[in-house]
């Protein structure tokens, strides 16, 4: 990437110094390996499992470091505007340190990242349509009572805390020479590059946005809200601190679709059993979808960012996946409308082994007769011979079992 101008200058001293303050409270999280992606892609590649972090996510790292550095300026508090991991990071950091901590949240917000918050002690608040105007509200709340502060993200110290995540990789991959890095506001980028080029130039690092918001590519994004998986890292604009960073820093930048993250997020839960968030997960979204090559020689890292998932949000994720990877059948038929009629499709199905998971009655919007009905229905299978043989089967029996979607 084209360098910009005078970017803040952040040391390995720096870095180091925050690690230190952190410790007693942020893990060194597992470098997990992939056998299954490594063979997928014809690489070494290995997931670093921030997932796996305190309040799930990696923003305790550069919390802590903040709270650290302020000292006694902290003791009235501290206040930030966020999507939910860095309001969560930020809490357990003021938890530890017995300060303050307020938060303002945008419309939307993950339910189970504001539990989570409130949970650490800290007072949630309505901050707005997003994150942006969050942040803004925050601001005006610290100037009017003297509390501090604490930017997500625009903030060297939050930058080198996040960096401490690059000197860990450094410690525990020898051969490290890919690194992949979900991009949202640009501290753990630009923190974590900033922290292994300093130590090994070779080493390439390439961030990862939503193609739904990625302001490092597009510029500013539209107002409003961005519904997106990918909410942890859904920023309308790049921090005029971690922007020159990022650009001077970081190797390239890549986009991904939000379909390729909800496979990639099952991908991790299937293959790896590990619960990714859709920010966490756009690093193998690329990976998978071609938008970045592995490296031909030492290893790929993949940083899974952060593992707090809306369960709300799962069963949705579970049954596309299912139906992409060939295992749910939709059908439609057309029976007389009488006692038994559906029975004997029942048992087809039973026989061969198919799943009911839905019945639906269709009465309006189609042509039937006075004494028919539709029905639709949904069905488990194993896949697409599966579905050809129950669907040969019922006709030969006689029901006109007609398919609706297989993928």
């Amino acid at each position: 990437m084209a360098e910009n101008n005078h970017p803040i200058e952040i040391s390995l001293a720096d870095i180091s110094a925050a690690r230190v303050a952190g410790a007693a409270v942020v893990q060194h999280t597992p470098v997990i390996p992939s056998a299954y992606l490594s063979e997928l892609l014809n690489a070494r590649i290995v997931l670093k499992a921030e997932n796996l972090q305190r309040t799930g996510a990696f923003k305790i790292r550069g919390a802590m470091n903040k709270i650290a550095r302020l000292g006694d300026s902290a003791k009235s508090g501290v206040v930030t505007g966020s999507a939910g991991n860095h309001a969560q990071g930020l809490a357990l950091a003021a938890k530890h340190f017995g300060i303050k901590c307020e938060i303002y949240v945008p419309k939307g917000a993950s339910l189970s990242k504001i539990a989570a918050t409130k949970h650490h002690g800290a007072t949630v608040l309505e901050g707005g349509d997003n994150v942006d105007i969050a942040i803004a509200a925050a601001k005006q709340r610290a100037a009017e009572t003297g509390m501090t502060f604490c930017h997500p993200f625009d903030d060297v110290d939050v930058v080198a805390g996040q960096g401490t995540l690059g000197i860990e990789l450094t410690e525990d991959i020898s051969d490290l020479s890919l690194v992949i890095v979900p991009l949202g506001g640009g501290g753990l980028l630009s923190g974590t590059a900033i922290a292994l080029k300093l130590q090994n130039p070779r080493v390439r690092v390439i961030g990862v946005q939503i193609s739904s918001c990625a302001p490092y590519i597009h510029g500013l994004m539209p107002e409003g809200p961005v519904p997106t998986l990918a909410d942890g890292i859904a920023v309308k604009k790049p921090g005029e601190i971690t922007e020159p960073l990022v650009r001077k820093w970081v190797d390239e930048i890549v986009e991904v679709t939000e379909d390729s993250v909800a496979d990639a997020m099952m991908v991790l839960l299937e293959r790896s059993k590990l619960y990714v968030e859709g920010g966490g997960a756009v690093g193998l979204a690329a990976l998978m979808t071609g938008k970045i090559s592995p490296a031909a020689v030492g290893t790929t890292c993949i940083v899974l960012s952060g593992g707090n998932v809306d369960i709300g949000l799962v069963p949705n994720l579970v049954r596309r996946h299912e139906t992409e990877a060939g295992r749910r059948l939709i059908a439609f038929i057309r029976l007389p409308d009488r006692p038994g009629a559906f029975a004997g499709l029942l048992q087809i199905c039973a026989g061969t082994g198919a799943n009911l998971i839905e019945v639906q009655h269709v009465r309006e919007g189609i042509y039937l007769h006075a004494r028919e009905t539709g029905i639709q229905i949904v069905l488990e299978i194993r896949g697409r011979e599966h579905a050809d043989q129950l669907l040969a089967l019922a006709k030969e029996q006689g029901y006109d079992l007609n398919e609706s979607q297989i993928r």
